[in-house]
């Protein structure tokens, strides 16, 4: 992308700078030594990274951009997989860092007030001294932000139990294109007053408008957990497991992550991980309980998984160190990238009953096509959602496996994104997963809230 002249780019800088101050408008080594996506790729590019302290001054950012016709891209903490905050030469760089308030959690009413840019990490820390949870989880959470966690609709860990970033949003302050200011910071559970227009910017990745605060629901803390890590040798066994689970937790269940053997293989091999069991295992599953009486939940889904022939062996957890090791191995997704790179990442839905077909006929495609591909999966099965690395040994054939992963989505109703969003990466195949009314009325909505076109241009749609 050709950026602005010279002179005008420093016109925009100095424009820029009287807004926030002169040393919150980034350039030069300042924006290359960042980047704007995961896995780290090439040094970011911008013409300059603005980093505002107020809703007001984010306004007063944006109605400059709009009047002079300047795209602006928002960005938190820069762990997106999907290329929804990379920029461009010319772009603005809207960076909410200093967004980073935490109001007293109400605890009567289970809500908390906080800025977009606050790390995702600092929010569970800010409820739990509270004697509170924030149930949102991801193993990205010390860099990832909470706007971007809702401008995503970020899920994690914990979604079969406590339900996608949306379920825990009560109100929202967003501004739009032009400046305006959309504040709806409501607190009630209950309020069934028309347009619930909050819903609109919840996971529209900064393409709607750029959201700058949030009251968010947190919940009574739920108690110790109980965690397992179980082998098992068919996926029908998998799926019985988790149904069993979910019936005898009495509503704790809280994770159920699916792991393929190509997964564990690969984590072992490559990171200094413990291995849990002893034998190997075509599927692993970590288990999860959180509850004032966790342990004895979870002994009872597993005593009742022997007794029914779906355990082939499980490791319980004595402690929460042994706990978070096994988690360890889950999240150690730095590992499984460096050890496949170059590697393409997707997050994709579909029915449970379908998700070993689905990857059998993925892999049998892929290996009659490259003959050393490498297919790593694994995922948060309880809610649909699986996680699929595929390394082909050249960055070259991303286009064609999108092809593959994508198109056998099409006849089982899959979405090519269960929680990372559209961004760059995943936009061409975005009809597998929206009817065309639906493709048409969200190009309606985008160009009634943005008809410049400046807010994260490119993402989403073309």
């Amino acid at each position: 992308m050709t950026g602005p002249s010279d002179a005008a780019a420093q016109d925009t800088v100095t424009r820029l700078r009287a807004i926030v101050g002169e040393s919150h408008v980034l350039v030069g080594d300042d924006i290359s030594n960042r980047w704007d996506g995961y896995p780290l790729g090439e040094p970011m590019q911008a013409l300059c990274i603005v980093r505002p302290a107020s809703t007001a001054e984010v306004s007063s950012v944006l109605a400059y951009c709009n009047d002079v016709g300047l795209k602006v891209v928002p960005q938190g903490g820069r762990t997106g997989m999907a290329g929804g905050a990379r920029t461009g030469n010319g772009d603005v760089a809207l960076s909410l860092e200093r967004l980073s308030a935490i109001s007293e959690v109400d605890r009567t009413a289970g809500a908390v007030c906080v800025e977009a840019g606050v790390p995702l990490q600092s929010l569970q820390d800010a409820a739990r001294a509270a004697g509170l949870f924030y149930p949102v989880d991801l193993g990205a959470r010390g860099s990832a932000t909470v706007g971007g966690t809702i401008s995503t609709n970020a899920g994690g860990n914990s979604v079969f139990r406590f339900g996608m970033t949306r379920e825990q949003v009560l109100g929202l302050e967003v501004v739009l294109a032009d400046g305006t200011v959309l504040s709806s910071m409501n607190r009630l559970i209950k309020n069934n007053t028309g347009y619930d227009l909050k819903q609109l910017f919840i996971g529209a990745e900064g393409t709607l408008g750029i959201i700058t605060r949030a009251v968010l629901r947190v919940r009574p803390d739920p108690g110790e957990r109980a965690t397992a890590f179980v082998g098992l040798r068919r996926f029908e066994d998998v799926l019985a497991l988790m149904v069993l689970a979910s019936a005898l937790a009495d509503g704790a269940l809280t994770s159920f992550e699916v792991m393929w053997q190509s997964f564990l293989d690969r984590i072992l091999g490559e990171a200094n991980h413990i291995p849990p069991l002893a034998e190997t295992f075509p599927f692993y599953v970590l288990v999860e309980i959180v509850s004032h009486n966790s342990a004895a939940l979870l002994e009872e889904v597993l005593h009742g998984a022997w007794e029914r022939g779906i355990v082939a062996d499980a490791a319980l957890a004595q402690s929460n160190a042994q706990a978070s090791a096994f988690w360890a191995i889950r999240d150690d997704i730095d590992a499984l990238i460096a050890a496949l790179k170059p590697v393409f990442l997707y997050d994709v839905s579909l029915p449970q009953v379908s998700m070993e077909s689905y990857v059998n006929a993925l892999h049998q495609r892929l290996s009659t096509r490259w003959e050393h591909v490498e297919l790593v999966v694994f995922g948060h099965i309880a809610d649909g959602n699986l996680h699929l690395f595929v390394s082909t040994g050249d960055a070259s054939d991303h286009k064609a496996v999108d092809a593959l992963v994508y198109d056998l989505l099409r006849p089982l109703s899959g979405s090519i994104s269960a929680e990372h969003g559209i961004g760059l990466e995943k936009r061409n195949y975005l009809d597998v997963s929206r009817s065309s009314n639906e493709l048409a009325t969200m190009k309606r909505l985008k160009a009634l809230f943005d008809p410049n076109g400046i807010l994260n241009p490119g993402k989403i749609f073309s």
